[in-house]
């Protein structure tokens, strides 16, 4: 119940990265036959990543991780941009991979607008545009969120961004490969993946970079990936990528029908006594489902729900280990001790409802127990 932390890597891909670890090992570079093998390999993944996103196979360049995606999009367009302006636009509820590289451009005299939203998780465009200033250089708002799972209004700030002349960045890690994406539709200039949540290898990621658009590269070495990301490519990794990719798109409806799993869920966890859901009731990824329940916290109940075999998670997989109140659940309007009492759930196309209907059965158990010794609790 933790599929937006990570998922484990499809059957098939692993038996399409295998060959790459020892009988293809060639270095993509080389020109001898292994190496051919391996450059092969890398563009067909390269065109199943961009087909899963509506792209061009030439606006794909590889990377290390979501991450590093994020980082190569926003560093990269504030350093190449450098002279036209300084200011950036991005929300209070972003990943670290996007907030971090902002706090780390602050420093060096750029300026960042973290943009406020609504109790339910929703950045408003008027707010994007309203901004916006002549220094504006770039605008940076994820697709859905990875802790609560709701979904931007991309499409109108991607037409506010076009209007003004200034790069669109969306962090699509949590929507790759469980929602339908195109990129023509929802008017963005570069566009971040990951290939472990989609069923794909950890370690692998990319970016889409519009054609026309254009970024300062992070890395200096050998020139690789249109010398925007040196590094020898991760063969095994990408062609896991591309693999995982290519499933994902025959997958969507498998991945639109976790909504039912998704809502039966909500039901079941909402008809215990003060529990809530956060972020919108609909507009929110197909598989996630975050709730509060108010006078525990959510580190016990990840405690008590691992004894009884289910994964969970309070948010973020990157922060899990934080004792700071979640910064997406404080920028919704959530006390500390109302982030601190918040159990994420989400779902994979594994999951059944078998599954849901055993978490609603042991959940109430769980809250009475930890409210019973909560020295919050009335």
């Amino acid at each position: 119940m933790d599929h937006s932390a990570t998922t484990a890597v499809d059957p098939a891909v692993r038996e399409a990265m295998i060959p790459y670890f020892s009988e293809k090992y060639g270095n993509p570079s080389s020109l001898y036959t292994i190496g051919r093998e391996a450059r092969r390999a890398i563009e067909e993944a390269r065109l199943k990543v961009a087909d899963l996103i509506g792209a061009k196979k030439e606006e794909i360049i590889f990377t290390g991780s979501g991450t590093e995606s994020d980082n190569l999009a926003i560093k990269g367009i504030a350093y190449r941009n450098r002279k036209k302006g300084d200011h950036i636009i991005t929300s209070s509820i972003e990943h670290h991979a996007v907030l971090n590289p902002c706090k780390y451009l602050e420093a060096q005299g750029f300026k960042v607008t973290y943009l406020p939203v609504s109790r339910e998780g929703i950045v408003n465009p008027a707010d994007v545009e309203s901004a916006v200033t002549p220094k504006t250089i770039l605008i940076s708002i994820m697709h859905a969120n990875n802790e609560i799972g709701t979904i931007q209004p991309i499409e109108e700030i991607g037409k506010i961004a076009k209007e003004k002349n200034i790069p669109l960045h969306t962090d699509a890690v949590q929507t790759a490969g469980k929602i339908p994406l195109n990129v023509d539709a929802l008017g963005v200039n570069l566009l971040s993946m990951s290939a472990h949540k989609m069923y794909g290898p950890k370690g692998v990621g990319a970016l889409y970079i519009r054609k026309g658009t254009t970024v300062e590269p992070l890395l200096h070495g050998g020139g690789h990936e249109r010398n925007i990301r040196s590094s020898t490519e991760n063969v095994p990794g990408i062609v896991g990528f591309g693999k995982a990719a290519g499933l994902a798109k025959e997958r969507l409806p498998q991945e639109a029908k976790l909504a039912t799993l998704r809502d039966s869920l909500i039901r079941g966890a909402l008809e215990i006594k003060e529990s809530y859901l956060n972020g919108h009731p609909t507009k929110r990824l197909p598989n996630n489902a975050n709730f509060r329940f108010s006078y525990i916290e959510g580190e016990s109940m990840i405690l008590n729900l691992d004894m009884k075999g289910v994964a969970a998670s309070t948010g973020s997989a990157c922060s899990s280990t934080s004792l700071e109140p979640s910064h997406v659940l404080m920028a919704i309007g959530l006390r500390p001790e109302e982030a601190h009492g918040s159990l994420r759930l989400t779902l994979g196309i594994e999951n059944t409802q078998e599954d849901v209907d055993y978490v609603v059965s042991i959940l109430p158990e769980i809250v009475n127990k930890l409210r019973m010794i909560s020295p919050l609790a009335r």
